[in-house]
């Protein structure tokens, strides 16, 4: 006598055949979120090179998209990724402008440096023999007693009466102080002479050489307390040379590099803004 199969051994299957397309969609999702997840993290570690002021990085690879519809893990990693790649796309811009600015500046330096070693040619010219040689005098006088020069002042004292010379508008005093500081090498307060050298070049509308010190400031100290100084002078020295543009990029180093100036500092920044025009 043959045995009956039960009813739910023979339903087997086709339950069997019911639920793997059920399986294989959910296996696919779980793919596609996985490949997701993948390119989130390499996303954020491209954002992390970024920040860093890494070099330039290579645009994620587009996530396939499933043929059946997506469940709401997916689009919500979809999501995450588009807003992870509009950040990219958005760090990417800011370096890549960041370094064309710092390549302008570089290269208006340069110009201006060129510019200042062609006045010293022109200068040393102008002051060299002529090709006649001077008729020898009749007898050699004696020379006369060299007066004893004065003691060499304190840096300090000399920065002191540079900006008091300033102050009363005798730029070439100003300048002679800055420059006797300079003279001694090593001195703790190169970059205090730099920017009253700068103050007195602009106070004689020397305004090239005048950029140069105020660069120079700048190089030799561009985190110390008067490095935004030293930038709002170079901002100032491009206007006044008709570089609007290069002032403009200036103070907006100044901005960025020194978010949080207060008072004075920061009214001269505005005021300087205004006068160049920049946005």
């Amino acid at each position: 006598m043959m045995r009956r199969v039960p009813a739910a051994l023979r339903l087997l299957p086709l339950l069997l055949a019911l639920a793997a397309p059920g399986t294989a969609f959910a296996q696919a999702e779980s793919r596609e979120g996985i490949y997701l997840q993948n390119q989130i993290l390499q996303l954020r570690q491209e954002l992390d090179q970024l920040r860093r002021g890494g070099g330039s990085v290579a645009p994620p690879a587009p996530a396939p998209r499933a043929a059946g519809p997506q469940g709401e893990m997916v689009g919500a990693l979809l999501d995450r990724v588009a807003r992870l790649e509009e950040e990219v796309r958005l760090q990417r811009g800011r370096l890549e402008e960041s370094e064309f600015r710092n390549r302008q500046l570089g290269q208006q330096v340069e110009k201006l440096q060129g510019d200042l070693d062609f006045r010293l040619q022109q200068l040393e010219g102008q002051g060299s023999p002529g090709a006649t040689p001077p008729r020898s005098a009749p007898a050699a006088a004696p020379p006369p007693v060299a007066a004893p020069r004065p003691a060499a002042r304190p840096p300090e004292r000399a920065i002191a009466d540079g900006q008091a010379a300033l102050g009363r508008r005798d730029y070439a005093a100003a300048e002679a102080a800055a420059r006797e500081v300079l003279a001694a090498r090593g001195s703790p307060r190169t970059v205090d002479a730099q920017l009253l050298l700068g103050d007195a070049l602009s106070g004689k509308r020397d305004f090239a050489n005048a950029a140069l010190a105020y660069n120079e400031a700048f190089t030799r100290s561009r985190t110390g307390p008067r490095a935004p100084e030293a930038l709002l002078g170079l901002a100032g020295a491009f206007q006044s040379l008709g570089n609007r543009r290069e002032a403009c990029d200036t103070l907006d180093d100044l901005r960025s590099n020194f978010p949080n100036l207060r008072g004075a500092q920061a009214d001269r920044v505005a005021e300087a803004r205004r006068r160049a025009g920049c946005r």
